[in-house]
């Protein structure tokens, strides 16, 4: 086993206590590894507000050096994810805030609730060899993609937590500040409104919509590592 190797194993048998105590000290396979564990939900959550590629990715980068220069805030009584969440979101809608006036919440939520309760179906992700096939789904996972940008924000936000990240109906009210009925409620009116532009056989790309590996993930990441340098210099 290389010596690489052995230091990413012990780093991965860390809690989130333990991994916070190494990047407080900025070791930087510590912070590396957070980045790396939680770059794509944040990278969601974010788009999910803005519906902007781009600026989801600063929101990452500002989320990221945010924490890293208030780790002291952070005490375990949350799960990192949870925090470093919270932190991206309030980033994101800070932004959107600036960028045009709010949203009113209340007419949003009086949109009727007829309808079919359950509008999108998660089927497991298949590996397709076929080039083709794959060109194909990737067509279809940007329709479903503009289809959630359209969603109205409230519901956008909710949807892509619950039905994208797989968060808990409880984590989703947690980190978005209401309650676990409204949750359900903007969930269950977000998958109607989609329905009326996707039908089930798009369904099989959901799980595969906003990827955030590769080349993304590691400019995001070097990034932050860089600007935290600069700023201990």
């Amino acid at each position: 086993m290389q010596p690489g190797t052995a230091a990413t194993l012990q780093l991965d048998s860390l809690d989130d206590q333990a991994l916070v105590e190494r990047a407080r000290q900025r070791d930087g396979a510590a912070l590396r590894l957070i980045m790396e564990r939680h770059n794509r939900q944040l990278y969601r959550v974010a788009r999910s507000v803005l519906r902007d590629d781009a600026e989801a990715e600063d929101v990452v980068q500002e989320a990221y050096l945010r924490a890293f220069t208030h780790l002291e805030g952070f005490r375990g009584e949350a799960r990192l994810a949870t925090w470093l969440t919270r932190i991206a979101l309030n980033e994101a809608l800070e932004r959107l805030r600036k960028r045009r006036p709010s949203v009113e919440l209340k007419q949003i939520d009086t949109i009727s609730e007829q309808g079919e309760a359950r509008v999108i179906y998660l089927p497991s992700v298949r590996q397709e060899a076929d080039p083709e096939a794959a060109a194909a789904r990737a067509e279809i996972r940007r329709l479903i993609e503009r289809a959630i940008d359209c969603l109205p924000d409230p519901f956008r936000i909710v949807f892509v937590l619950r039905d994208i990240e797989e968060m808990s109906i409880e984590a989703t009210a947690g980190q978005l500040g209401l309650r676990p009925e409204t949750v359900k409620t903007r969930l269950h009116r977000a998958r109607r409104l989609l329905r009326q532009s996707l039908d089930r056989t798009l369904s099989s790309a959901l799980t595969d919509a906003f990827p955030f590996a590769g080349a993304r993930c590691a400019r995001i990441t070097q990034a932050v590592l860089e600007r935290l340098a600069d700023m201990n210099r």
